[in-house]
Protein backbone atom coordinates (compact mmCIF):
# COMPACT_ATOMS: atom_id res chain seq x y z
CA UNK A 1 0.00 0.00 0.00
CA UNK A 2 3.00 2.32 0.38
CA UNK A 3 3.45 2.29 -3.36
CA UNK A 4 -0.13 3.43 -3.75
CA UNK A 5 0.49 6.52 -1.63
CA UNK A 6 3.61 7.25 -3.66
CA UNK A 7 1.54 7.25 -6.83
CA UNK A 8 -1.53 9.01 -5.51
CA UNK A 9 -0.09 11.36 -2.94
CA UNK A 10 -1.70 13.27 -0.16
CA UNK A 11 -2.88 16.11 -2.38
CA UNK A 12 -4.87 13.71 -4.56
CA UNK A 13 -6.59 12.26 -1.50
CA UNK A 14 -7.52 15.78 -0.37
CA UNK A 15 -8.88 16.57 -3.84
CA UNK A 16 -10.90 13.33 -3.79
CA UNK A 17 -12.32 14.27 -0.37
CA UNK A 18 -13.36 17.67 -1.72
CA UNK A 19 -15.00 16.05 -4.76
CA UNK A 20 -16.81 13.57 -2.50
CA UNK A 21 -18.02 16.42 -0.32
CA UNK A 22 -19.30 18.18 -3.43
CA UNK A 23 -21.18 15.09 -4.55
CA UNK A 24 -22.67 14.61 -1.08
CA UNK A 25 -23.64 18.29 -0.85
CA UNK A 26 -25.35 18.19 -4.25
CA UNK A 27 -27.33 15.08 -3.36
CA UNK A 28 -28.21 16.54 0.04
CA UNK A 29 -29.53 19.72 -1.54
CA UNK A 30 -31.59 17.90 -4.18
CA UNK A 31 -33.12 15.51 -1.66
CA UNK A 32 -34.82 16.42 1.57
CA UNK A 33 -32.44 14.43 3.73
CA UNK A 34 -29.57 15.40 5.96
CA UNK A 35 -26.98 17.22 3.87
CA UNK A 36 -24.25 16.60 6.46
CA UNK A 37 -24.83 12.85 6.31
CA UNK A 38 -24.63 12.80 2.53
CA UNK A 39 -21.44 14.90 2.62
CA UNK A 40 -19.87 12.46 5.08
CA UNK A 41 -20.86 9.46 2.98
CA UNK A 42 -19.57 11.19 -0.17
CA UNK A 43 -16.19 11.95 1.40
CA UNK A 44 -15.78 8.42 2.73
CA UNK A 45 -16.81 6.91 -0.61
CA UNK A 46 -14.53 9.14 -2.68
CA UNK A 47 -11.48 8.56 -0.48
CA UNK A 48 -12.07 4.81 -0.31
CA UNK A 49 -12.70 4.50 -4.06
CA UNK A 50 -9.04 3.96 -5.08
CA UNK A 51 -8.66 1.25 -2.44
CA UNK A 52 -11.90 -0.37 -3.57
CA UNK A 53 -10.81 -0.29 -7.21
CA UNK A 54 -7.37 -1.69 -6.31
CA UNK A 55 -9.05 -4.53 -4.39
CA UNK A 56 -11.10 -5.29 -7.50
CA UNK A 57 -7.91 -5.50 -9.56
CA UNK A 58 -8.25 -2.14 -11.29
CA UNK A 59 -4.92 -0.78 -10.09
CA UNK A 60 -4.25 0.50 -13.60
CA UNK A 61 -6.55 3.42 -12.70
CA UNK A 62 -3.79 4.75 -10.42
CA UNK A 63 -1.44 4.78 -13.38
CA UNK A 64 -3.91 6.93 -15.31
CA UNK A 65 -3.07 10.00 -13.28
CA UNK A 66 -4.75 12.17 -10.70
CA UNK A 67 -7.48 13.38 -13.04
CA UNK A 68 -8.65 9.84 -13.77
CA UNK A 69 -8.58 8.99 -10.06
CA UNK A 70 -10.65 12.05 -9.22
CA UNK A 71 -13.20 11.23 -11.93
CA UNK A 72 -13.46 7.62 -10.76
CA UNK A 73 -13.79 8.79 -7.15
CA UNK A 74 -16.63 11.11 -8.14
CA UNK A 75 -18.42 8.28 -9.96
CA UNK A 76 -17.99 5.86 -7.05
CA UNK A 77 -19.10 8.53 -4.56
CA UNK A 78 -22.18 9.28 -6.64
CA UNK A 79 -23.09 5.59 -6.80
CA UNK A 80 -22.57 5.00 -3.07
CA UNK A 81 -24.42 8.18 -2.05
CA UNK A 82 -27.25 7.15 -4.37
CA UNK A 83 -27.41 3.75 -2.73
CA UNK A 84 -27.40 5.37 0.72
CA UNK A 85 -30.18 7.73 -0.34
CA UNK A 86 -32.28 4.80 -1.55
CA UNK A 87 -31.72 2.93 1.72
CA UNK A 88 -32.47 5.95 3.92
CA UNK A 89 -35.80 6.71 2.24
Amino acid sequence: MEGFFDVVGTLALIIMAIVGAGVGWAVGKTSRGSTALYVLIGVLAAVSAPFLLAALGLSVVAAGGILLLVIMSAVVALIIVGIARAILR
